[in-house]
């Protein structure tokens, strides 16, 4: 198995502000011996193949029947494509481990033949060529033993638990190694369905929340069946739950107008605590759409389940599981994390997995955001420091190539913590950079690819780093390609050197490979501020002998500091001790 992912800033962020654990989580500390996922499976993302490139994934209908004492899932999926060009195979990704037991086309019965999944990609060929435009649905028929999450949300897969009452409570959470290790689908960031319709049969004594609209729950005996219907859900945003029950709900009046469903899926005996958390949902809104734009799935809700693990951004119905604690800036970390991906990974999603930071940079950087809007600038730059004594600073943010899932999340060999913490702190950096104004209307048109986002003139859409920078030129009107250039595409930070000589202060920006960056400096001296311009990365002023300089004093600049990384070696150090202690005790 690859690496575990150090997602939801949970091993960071969530340690450095003291988060609990994860509550009343009855998972088996030793998991049954499973089969090792197939290459194929353990990838997401990549280069997406020729053959994935001609089709629309233009509706999804996904059957689940869950036998919970055995583990197992017993599953239909009725997948509709057309045709972007001429194609006579359909290209698929599926785990290997969930066999096949029969697959038809059009309605028609294929011969085993027609189609093999030997390492987890799904090839079935196609009766007769499929025309540019032409459509055509495939349903397949399959199930077995999903592949267990030995740590979720860290690595995929389902997790079978228990409540406190010995109740099944089960969820799936399969960010990093991708949808394929439960439907078949296009493991990839650019394979999201136009539509989802998704059913999923439970003991009449549990529920089963899911992604978009409840379109009806069915009688079927000692069973029933919910059916929910989402539009555009981010492939990996598509989960199953299924658990003891009871649910919130309210009704948010939007700032443009529409009203927006409100839910939270709680377990039973846990409801003081739901509704708590429930009662942030509000402020939450209110801050998103007063400062980014309107809540993308207002025609479907704002979803929250609790789960056996820590959380995960699925759509519209968000994973939470961090324990209901509270918090020292008055919200959530964890649930306005989630919630932020709505607007960044759900409305606008990468195109490359290289581009992961839109998701993760722009989603950490929501919660000291956050943290200003409701109690200023205190709890921002307490969470900014925090922030910063995690970035690692050990690889590019951005490759500048196809890269797998893992190749950017795993710590071993990719950003991992940087795609947050330095993606947010590059933001704040920005924002001081160009002014709040053109800022939050670079965002809006990120998010929403255009600037006078309103409930009905957008839809989920795709977006890249070059994207990004190419907005900030056109609002700014000025090339800021020297200065993504540095904080995205290069592992070290720039570093200001400062120097005092007499009754003059130099400066001059030390930056990797010798690259410009024009990045202007503020410095106070005694009790006035000057601002110097380091067009050609050197700036210099004057200072009378025993006068107060302070570099950057308001902290507008990410950039090298020595004493971070002297902290952070240090405290690598304490935890290797306190291991080996821990080890001989």
């Amino acid at each position: 198995m690859p690496t575990l992912r150090p997602r939801l800033l949970a091993l960071g962020l969530a340690a450095l502000l003291g988060t609990p654990a994860a509550f009343a989580a009855d998972t088996p500390e030793k998991l049954p011996e499973q089969p090792p996922l197939s290459a194929q499976t353990q990838r997401s993302g990549g280069e997406m193949p020729a053959e994935q490139q001609r089709l629309n994934f233009d509706h999804a209908e996904l059957h689940f029947a869950v036998d919970i004492p055995k583990e197992t899932l017993d599953a239909t999926a009725r997948l509709t494509f057309s045709a972007r060009a001429a194609t006579d195979v359909l290209l698929l990704d599926l785990d290997p481990e969930l066999k096949i037991s029969g697959i038809a086309l059009d309605g028609k019965a294929l011969p085993t033949s027609a189609w093999s999944n030997p390492d987890g990609r799904l090839r079935i060929s196609l009766t007769k060529p499929l025309a540019k435009g032409g459509k055509t649905t495939v349903e397949i028929r399959y199930g077995g033993k999903p592949h267990v999450a030995k740590r979720a949300p860290w690595d995929g897969g389902f997790v079978w638990a228990k409540t406190e009452d010995g109740q099944p409570w089960i969820a799936t959470a399969v960010e990093g190694e991708g949808c394929d290790m439960f439907w078949p689908c296009i493991d990839h960031p650019m394979g999201k369905p136009d539509l989802v319709d998704t059913y999923v049969t439970v003991p009449k004594s549990l529920a089963a929340p899911g992604n978009g609209v409840l379109v009806d729950i069915k009688d079927a005996g000692a069973n029933h069946t919910y059916h929910w219907r989402a539009k555009h859900p981010t492939t990996y945003a598509i989960s199953l739950n299924i658990g003891p029950f009871d649910v919130l709900k309210g009704d948010y009046k939007s700032h443009y107008g529409n009203t927006i469903p409100m839910q939270m899926w709680y377990l039973r005996g846990h409801e003081a605590q739901a509704k708590q958390l429930f009662g942030e949902f509000p402020r939450m809104l209110d801050f998103f759409e007063e400062q980014i734009g309107p809540y993308p799935f207002g025609d479907e809700k704002m979803g929250v389940v609790e789960t056996p693990h820590l959380g995960m951004e699925h759509q519209t119905i968000n994973a939470y599981g961090n324990g209901y604690p509270r918090s020292e800036f008055g919200f959530d970390w964890l649930l306005q994390h989630e919630f932020s991906h709505e607007w960044f990974g759900n409305q606008v999603t990468n195109v490359d997995w290289d581009d992961m930071w839109i998701h993760e940079g722009f989603g950490t950087y929501m919660q000291p955001l956050y943290g200003q809007y409701l109690y200023g600038d205190m709890p921002y730059f307490s969470m900014l420091q925090t922030e910063r004594t995690a970035v690692k600073n050990v690889h590019p943010i951005v490759a500048g190539r196809h890269q797998f899932e893992h190749e950017v999340y795993d710590a071993d060999t990719g950003p991992a913590n940087d795609i947050y913490y330095k993606g947010s702190l590059m933001l704040h950096t920005l924002r001081q950079t160009i002014g709040d104004k053109a800022f939050f209307e670079t965002v809006r048109r990120l998010v929403y690819g255009r600037p006078d986002p309103k409930p009905g003139n957008f839809a989920p859409h795709y977006a890249t780093t070059r994207d990004y920078i190419d907005i900030v030129k056109q609002v700014t009107g000025k090339d800021m390609g020297w200065f993504f250039d540095v904080y995205l595409y290069e592992s070290a930070l720039p570093a200001l050197e400062v120097k005092r000589e007499g009754d003059t202060v130099s400066l001059h920006w030390k930056v990797p490979h010798d690259k410009p960056f024009p990045m202007p400096v503020e410095v106070q001296v005694g009790d006035t501020m000057q601002t110097l311009p380091m067009a050609d990365g050197n700036g210099s002023l004057k200072a009378p002998a025993g006068a107060l300089v302070v570099v950057d004093p308001r902290s507008k600049v990410l950039r090298d500091l020595p004493h971070v990384d002297a902290y952070r070696q240090w405290k690598k150090e304490e935890m290797e001790k306190q291991a080996k202690a821990k080890k001989k005790g």
